[in-house]
């Protein structure tokens, strides 16, 4: 439906917006972090208030469910590990490190596309994988440690979010034509749960009082119900219409947005030189990716 009522620059403007809001993605969870919670149960329920709305919505459109289910269902909950593990990576990380080592996932994709989708392995994709190498190499190197890079539990998570991001990109990329509506819900059912098991199992967080949850419900349900759903719904949407290489690079907008909020409003999280160019580096590889990395022609008009 998009593609007849708007342009491909309304499209690009629209996944541009999106993008930048999930940049503020970590606003919500280290708030609700500071007002009490633990921050794994943050992530549970940051995540879970959208299906108060995901749930309704599906009851009325249950055939969804019933096109591509089982690549569909992969997808979603390789999405929904995707979004637990970045989210613990805000909490455990700084804001700009999580989210520069998700967005290694464009790399993670070239090579699931070389060995899944049969996709060409150009002189282009080798050199923006050697430059991601780097990059991520100075982004964890710690110059008071030159032996090996640094890294924490909130790097590894964010790391491995970003290869969960790929195979569900992937997976999605393979079967086009699956339905938005059940995709969302069940990338939704898929993080709230993981992000239980994380905080039950591998945080061992007890269950937040009722009170902490009434006051931090409010804040949750505004930040995941009517800023970030919206905005992963016409991510979604968007990117199965236009060349994915323009997606790629638009998204970028979330990696501009968490890096400046997060260096006015948490100060303390600086890095190094040299981090910075692995920074900068990361970036490149994307672009480089996402600019020499498909052949595919747009047939939307402009």
């Amino acid at each position: 439906m998009f593609s007849r009522i708007y342009s491909n620059s309304s499209l690009s403007l629209l996944i541009f917006l999106s993008a930048s809001a999930w940049g503020l993605y970590w606003v919500p969870l280290r708030t609700i972090e500071q007002a009490g919670m633990a921050g794994s149960w943050s992530i549970v329920l940051v995540n879970a208030c959208p299906l108060i709305v995901l749930f309704p919505l599906l009851a009325q459109n249950l055939k969804g469910l019933k096109v591509h289910p089982v690549p569909m269902t992969c997808a979603g909950f390789m999405i929904g590990a995707a979004f637990t593990l970045y989210a613990n990576s805000l909490v455990e990380t700084t804001v700009i490190r999580a989210t520069l080592l998700f967005y290694l996932s464009p790399i993670w994709s070239t090579i699931l596309g070389v060995i899944w989708l049969s996709e060409c392995l150009t002189k282009a994709r080798i050199v923006s994988i050697f430059v991601a190498i780097v990059g991520l190499f100075l982004l964890l190197l710690d110059l008071n440690n030159l032996e090996s890079p640094k890294l924490n539990i909130g790097d590894l998570f964010g790391f491995l979010s970003g290869i969960f991001w790929a195979i569900g990109a992937v997976i999605i990329n393979r079967w086009p034509n699956a339905p938005t509506l059940p995709l969302t819900t069940i990338v939704y059912v898929a993080t709230t749960i993981i992000s239980i098991l994380f905080a039950i199992f591998i945080y061992q967080d007890s269950i937040p009082d009722i009170d902490i949850i009434k006051d931090s419900f409010f804040i949750a349900a505004i930040w995941s119900i009517i800023i970030l759903l919206p905005c992963f719904w016409i991510i979604f949407r968007v990117s199965q219409l236009l060349f994915p290489g323009r997606v790629g690079i638009l998204m970028m907008s979330e990696v501009i947005v968490a890096i400046v909020s997060a260096t006015i409003l948490v100060p303390n999280e600086t890095m190094l030189f040299s981090q910075w160019l692995g920074a900068g580096a990361i970036l490149l590889a994307g672009v480089i990716e996402v600019l020499f990395g498909y052949n595919k022609r747009e047939n939307i008009p402009e």
